[in-house]
């Protein structure tokens, strides 16, 4: 039996709704936002968990919540699983940046792997912690499932780590909509993707919602 590792991003905030940079920011989930990860929870709570590891930021929490509490799953806390930091960019809108941060935002598009957002980090840097977090998961569980409830930018990293895709990419070729599911089987070949950015479990009504 192979590990299958499910990586779930939280649902929507008011900045995933917005476009605004939310990286060590701590907003709540929406209303919508709620709706999703109890969406999720009903959705997967027949699956065999063998266990739940998840950023300690409220909006990862909250997603993380339904499902814990209906299979009565503890969360897993690391450190490694947080967003992107984005420096001077938290809280601002992407026009903001564009305006007022223009040579380091240009720089940040051509290569985010190393060019990190104004006194931010770069994903070289992220993919480092978040890396720890899946090598741990690996030597701990090394076959069943495992749900790791994370940030968009992280979990773009993740699968492009794992993957063999540029990290200078990550932006580019991965995207991850809020409250949606990815999995990777790691099989005797390696990695494997089986699914990406899938939010079929909610409501049509939520789906259509904004997947920033």
């Amino acid at each position: 039996m192979s590990l299958n590792l499910y990586l779930l991003r939280h649902g929507e905030t008011i900045y995933s709704r917005t476009g605004g940079y939310c990286g060590e920011l701590d907003p709540e989930l929406t209303d919508n936002g709620a709706k999703m990860a109890i969406a999720f929870g009903k959705a997967h709570q027949a699956i065999a968990w063998d266990a739940v590891f998840v950023s300690p930021m409220k909006r990862t929490i909250a997603t993380a919540k339904p499902l814990c509490e209906a299979i009565g799953a503890e969360m897993q806390f690391r450190e490694g699983l947080k967003e992107l930091r984005y420096g001077k960019w938290e809280g601002l809108s992407n026009e903001f940046v564009r305006e007022n941060y223009k040579d380091d935002y240009l720089r940040w598009l051509s290569e985010p792997a190393w060019n990190p957002p104004t006194g931010g980090e770069t994903a070289v840097q992220l993919a480092s912690r978040a890396s720890l977090v899946v090598a741990e998961i690996q030597e701990s569980y090394p076959s069943g499932n495992v749900l790791v409830v994370s940030h968009k930018a992280t979990i773009r990293v993740i699968l492009c780590n794992l993957l063999g895709i540029d990290l200078g990419r990550y932006r580019d070729r991965i995207d991850v909509p809020a409250a949606s599911l990815s999995v990777v089987q790691f099989g005797a070949l390696g990695p494997m993707l089986k699914l990406l950015g899938d939010r079929s479990f909610m409501d049509a009504e939520l789906r259509v919602l904004s997947g920033t």
